[in-house]
């Protein structure tokens, strides 16, 4: 009866066990635990190390990203040098040989699309100037439809016990996202030649998406904060030169746009740069809230 009583306890503790853990991915940004979600679903236990309230630049490597790392079987991050201050010291101190560059535990959305504005030279003089191109990629739609397809496979590589499930999840979001971007065109269209105003160039990939027209930047050079020299002088051309906006990211300082709103007489929008801010609850919403913040503004 005692071994009965055994086996009876070891049947039911082995049925609680699932049979295949879920694929741990460390992912960088939320756009990209967004992606991987959707394509793996519960297969997946994805992580994402910073917010969208974040400026995915500049990150702590703080101890629990650290140990989160240390036990991924997959890092997917944009790449293109965006999270060149912190990801290098978060691979050392995590020691985990899977995930470091060049193994089949690392990912770069970068490696799927083609960057834009890949400067010929770069020096400290031009100031935080990406050597790649520019990193914020995942703000063209067509792009992240690229990034899946390749973040598929290598799920699928890396976990080939779930690899129809990943085919199959790549296959329900491809269709569900052409859908959308058939949406996204149509409503686009009054966009086209906006002049708009950044903050810093993480709308490269939108304008060149939607053709909007870039009418200035905050900032005097990439990464550097905006000066009262360089905002005035930006003052005075918009004078001559209108734009119908002035964008930024939830994570950028307000004080300068609203300074420029203010003086120029032009709304400052809050776009939601990626998932998990300004109502934007996943990928699809992510376009759907910058669409019409930016229709708003349509004369």
């Amino acid at each position: 009866m005692k071994v009965l009583k055994w086996l009876s306890m070891l049947f039911l503790l082995l049925a609680a066990v699932p049979a295949h853990a879920a694929l741990r991915v460390f992912t960088c940004e939320p756009e990209w635990k967004a992606l991987v979600d959707e394509l793996g679903g519960n297969t997946v236990d994805a992580y994402s190390a910073t917010t969208a309230l974040q400026d995915p630049h500049r990150i702590e490597a703080r101890p629990s990203l650290i140990a989160k790392l240390r036990r991924a079987d997959l890092l997917v991050c944009t790449g293109a040098g965006l999270e060149i201050g912190w990801l290098p010291a978060l691979l050392r101190s995590a020691g985990n040989g899977q995930v470091q560059p060049g193994q089949p535990g690392y990912f770069e959305a970068a490696s799927a699309v083609t960057l834009l504005e890949v400067p010929k030279r770069v020096d400290r003089a031009q100031g935080d100037v990406h050597p790649e191109g520019n990193p914020h990629l995942h703000l063209d739609p067509r792009n992240i439809a690229r990034v899946a397809e390749s973040l598929a496979a290598r799920l699928a590589a890396l976990d080939p016990s779930h690899a129809a499930h990943y085919q199959q999840g790549l296959t329900q979001f491809a269709a569900r996202w052409n859908e959308a971007l058939v949406r996204w065109q149509r409503e686009a269209a009054p966009l086209k030649g906006l002049p708009v105003v950044y903050h810093h160039r993480s709308f490269v990939y939108l304008e060149h998406w939607l053709g909007l027209k870039e009418a200035g930047v905050l900032e005097p050079k990439p990464g550097l904060p905006p000066t009262a020299a360089h905002l005035a002088q930006l003052l005075e051309r918009l004078a001559s030169q209108p734009a119908r906006a002035v964008l930024r990211t939830p994570y950028e300082d307000a004080r300068a746009s609203e300074w420029l709103s203010e003086r120029a007489r032009l709304p400052a929008l809050v776009l939601p740069y990626t998932v998990g801010a300004e109502g934007a609850t996943d990928l699809f919403s992510l376009f759907d809230v910058t669409l019409a913040r930016l229709r708003k503004v349509v004369p």
